[in-house]
C-alpha cells in the first residue's frame, strides 16, 4: 500500500507550516515597554502659581474740598518730588439767590441787627443794676461794722451784687453772639453771588496739592478740568523701585509656606530667574472662581526680591510674574519619574526589569514633585524599570524595551 504522504510531500509541507504557524500565532509575545533608570539627581518640591509686582508704598491723593480742578498736564511714569505742586483746586464760588432768597437774606441781615440793638440795650440795663447792686452792697459795709443794719440785710444786699454782675456778663455774652450772627447774616449776603470784591477774592483762593514721596506717578484720575468733590481720588504716586510681588496660592497651599521660605520668580521678561523672600502669608482667605467655574479659597503671600536691583529694575508695578515657592530640596536624592509608579496592596510599586521579564518591587517613597517620586527604599541605583506601565505588563511577563 502506497504512502499518500510520500507520494504527495506537498501535504507534508502544508501541514508543517501551518502547525508552525499556529504554535507562533499562540506563542506568547514580549511586551514591548519604556523603560528608565533609577538615578541620584537634584530634586526639588514647589508650589508653583501666578503673582504681580506692586508698590510697596502706594500713595492715593483726593481731594481735600470741593472745588474745580485745573486741566491735569502730568502722565502716569512722570517722576515727582516730595513736595513738588502736582495740580491746584480753585474753591466753589458761592451760588447766586434769587429775588426771594436775597429778600430772605437781607431780612435775616435787618433782624440780626435788631437783635444786637436788643442785646446792647438789655446790656446795659443789665450794667446799671449792676451798678446799683454794687453801690449799696458798698454803703452797708460801714454800717454793719457800727450795727446800724442787721447781717441779713448785708447778706441780701451782697447776694444782689452779684447776682446783678452775672447778669451784666450774661448781658455781656448775648451782645456778643448777636454780633456774630449778624456778621455771619451779611456774609451770607455779601458772598450770594454779588459782584463784590470780597467774593472775587475768595474765589481766587487756589488750594495747592503737592507730592507727599518722592517717586513716579503712576495713576491720573482726571486729566481734564472739573469739578470734584472732597476726597474724591486724583492721583496715584509711588516709588516703583520698591517692590513687593503679591501671589495668591490655594488656601491649603498657603498652610505649607513659611515666612523666610525661598521663591523664585520665572516667565518675568528676564533671562534668568529670580529670587526672593516669603515676607508675610496674610491670615485672611477669600474666594475667587477659576477657569474652570469652581470655587477656591485662596491666601496673599507677600514676597520681598532678594535678587539685586539692576536685575529687576525694568519691572514695574502690576506686572505678572511666575513664583516657584521652594518647599523641599536636596541634591543627592534616589529618584525615579512618577508615571513608572502604581498602587498595589496599599501601597506603591514598580516594574523592575530582569532578564527580560518584568519583575513587580515595592516601593517606598518620600517627596514628590509631581514629575518625580524619591524612593526611600525597595530601589537601587542603576536599576531598570519599566515606565508607563500598561495593562499588558504583568510580574514574569516577557517585555522588550522598545527603541
Amino acid at each position: 500500500m502506497q504512502n499518500p504522504v510520500r507520494n504527495h510531500p506537498g501535504i507534508l509541507i502544508t501541514g508543517l507550516l501551518i502547525t508552525g504557524l499556529l504554535i507562533w500565532g499562540f506563542w506568547p509575545q514580549a511586551v514591548l515597554v519604556e523603560s528608565a533608570i533609577v538615578k541620584r539627581a537634584p530634586l526639588t518640591v514647589t508650589i508653583e502659581e501666578e503673582g504681580r509686582t506692586r508698590v510697596i508704598d502706594r500713595y492715593v491723593i483726593s481731594a481735600p474740598i470741593n472745588g474745580m480742578t485745573c486741566r491735569m498736564h502730568l502722565k502716569v511714569g512722570d517722576d515727582v518730588a516730595r513736595g513738588h505742586e502736582l495740580l491746584g483746586i480753585t474753591p466753589l464760588e458761592s451760588p447766586v439767590l434769587d429775588a426771594r432768597s436775597r429778600a430772605q437774606a437781607e431780612a435775616q441781615v435787618q433782624a440780626a441787627s435788631a437783635a444786637l440793638l436788643a442785646a446792647k440795650e438789655q446790656a446795659r440795663a443789665a450794667a446799671a443794676s449792676a451798678q446799683l447792686a454794687e453801690d449799696k452792697y458798698r454803703r452797708y459795709g460801714p454800717l454793719i461794722e457800727k450795727g446800724l443794719v442787721s447781717q441779713e440785710v448785708f447778706d441780701q444786699a451782697k447776694t444782689a451784687a452779684l447776682t446783678a454782675a452775672a447778669s451784666k456778663r450774661s448781658a455781656d455774652f448775648a451782645v456778643k453772639v448777636a454780633q456774630y450772627e449778624l456778621q455771619a447774616a451779611q456774609t451770607a449776603l455779601s458772598y450770594s453771588g454779588a459782584d463784590s470784591k470780597q467774593t472775587k477774592a475768595l474765589s481766587l483762593e487756589r488750594v495747592a496739592i503737592t507730592s507727599p514721596i518722592d517717586g513716579k506717578i503712576l495713576k491720573v484720575s482726571r486729566e481734564c478740568e472739573g469739578p470734584v468733590t472732597v476726597g474724591e481720588s486724583l492721583l496715584e504716586v509711588g516709588d516703583p523701585t520698591a517692590l513687593e510681588v503679591e501671589v495668591d496660592v490655594l488656601s491649603p497651599d498657603a498652610v505649607k509656606i513659611k515666612p523666610g521660605m525661598k521663591v523664585l520668580f520665572d516667565r518675568w521678561g528676564g533671562d534668568e530667574p529670580l529670587e526672593g523672600r516669603v515676607r508675610r502669608i496674610e491670615p485672611v482667605g477669600f474666594t475667587k472662581v477659576s477657569a474652570l467655574g469652581v470655587e477656591e479659597q485662596r491666601v496673599l503671600v507677600i514676597s520681598d526680591f532678594v535678587s539685586p536691583a539692576e536685575k529687576w529694575q525694568r519691572l514695574g508695578d502690576g506686572y505678572r510674574v511666575e513664583a516657584k515657592f521652594i518647599l523641599w530640596h536636596e541634591d543627592q536624592v534616589l529618584q525615579i519619574p512618577s508615571s513608572a509608579l502604581f498602587r498595589y496592596e496599599n501601597g506603591w510599586a514598580v516594574f523592575t526589569i530582569e532578564n527580560g521579564l518584568a519583575k513587580r518591587q515595592m516601593v517606598t517613597l518620600g517627596q514628590r514633585n509631581g514629575l518625580t517620586a524619591q524612593v526611600l527604599t525597595g530601589l537601587s541605583e542603576k536599576q531598570i524599570i519599566i515606565n508607563h506601565p500598561s495593562d499588558a505588563v504583568e510580574d514574569g511577563v516577557r517585555i522588550k524595551i522598545r527603541p
